[in-house]
């Protein structure tokens, strides 16, 4: 008798750790469908833009409007994303289809830092059959006047105003940039968070020095990058009563490992699915089985947690005192 590897993840029964997150790679029909046939135990859809649903208000509003000139140059100053997903009413029908076609749980994605048209696409998400949704929450605060406790505020309202109105599962999405992690994400859950996805990757700008603009780079995340997670992951545990995810910096089996000792429900792969395709997952998933066997555990749920933050040998070794031994043992060679 093999080992169990069936989670939970925002109340949602997964037959693995393994959660395809939100990117190309879930985009369409048929990559959703090898997904599944390959092990994935769920799947993230790509995220619905925020600038998206301006986009489509502006859309219905030009019905109403006669100076068409003035409107077509106000189209303009939204991002091109016709090449990632095609708007509202497109995304509102591969979730229905993706629901159709599937097994595995679908999640649904809203990208934004505003509640502006979230309420009214997070309803009809749900309506198209979503069985949760993850916030994906992206603000850049840049007015100096504006306080931690000010974006934190923001962050808790958007996700009160779609918990008021959805009743399915939310995650929230978020970066690491908060002076208290702990007590910000506690106001998440307070708010109607079901779960957490840490942490969310901000693209940083590049200058280009021939014209002198600001260009955005994408980079496929790299396995150092999951240590900031596994961190507070395992702070968090104990702490919350919500459904963890780690994403970013998972490519091999040992990074999903880690992620549930630490006491993650799922790990989250964009990068590596980019990179090696969906086939990955069959060859991940052996390899977590005969780690937990060799190990001598008899499922997931028996590892999960058991080096949070309460539980593992030394807790300072997450806190100030690891700062300090890494500094001390390291060598010039």
């Amino acid at each position: 008798m093999g080992v169990d590897l069936s989670t939970r993840y925002l109340g949602l029964k997964l037959a693995n750790p393994l959660v395809a997150s939100a990117g190309p790679q879930t985009g369409s029909l048929d990559k959703l469908r090898k997904l599944e046939e390959c092990g994935a135990a769920a799947v993230v859809l790509p995220s619905l833009f925020e600038e998206q649903l301006e986009h489509d208000q502006w859309a219905i509003h030009s019905l109403y409007e006669h100076q068409t000139e003035a409107f077509a140059e106000s189209l303009s100053y939204f991002p091109e994303m016709e090449d990632y997903n095609t708007g509202p009413r497109t995304y509102l029908q591969l979730v229905r289809e993706s629901k159709q076609c599937l097994k595995i749980p679908v999640i649904a994605s809203l990208n934004g830092a505003t509640p502006g048209g979230w309420v009214h696409y997070a309803k009809e998400i749900q309506s198209a059959g979503a069985d949760a949704l993850e916030l994906n929450i992206y603000f850049v605060p840049t007015d100096p006047e504006m306080t931690s406790a000010d974006v934190e505020r923001r962050y808790v309202e958007l996700i009160a105003s779609v918990r008021r109105e959805v009743s399915i599962p939310l995650a929230v999405k978020v970066g690491p940039f908060f002076s208290a992690i702990p007590h910000v994400m506690r106001q998440f859950a307070r708010a109607g968070a079901n779960g957490l996805v840490l942490f969310n990757r901000y693209l940083e700008p590049d200058i280009e020095l021939d014209n002198l603009q600001f260009t955005p780079r994408v980079l496929l995340s790299s396995r150092h990058e999951l240590w900031r997670p596994l961190r507070w992951i395992a702070v968090l545990r104990d702490q919350l009563d919500l459904s963890l995810a780690v994403t970013s910096g998972v490519h091999f089996a040992e990074d999903v490992l880690k992620a549930i000792l630490a006491g993650a429900d799922v790990a989250m792969m964009t990068s590596l699915l980019l990179r090696h395709g969906p086939e990955t997952i069959r060859r991940l998933l052996p390899e977590i089985s005969h780690w937990l066997e060799t190990g001598g555990y008899s499922s997931i749920e028996q590892m999960k947690g058991s080096m949070s933050l309460k539980n593992c040998p030394d807790a300072s070794q997450l806190e100030r005192a690891n700062y300090m031994k890494a500094l001390t043992s390291y060598t010039d060679t």
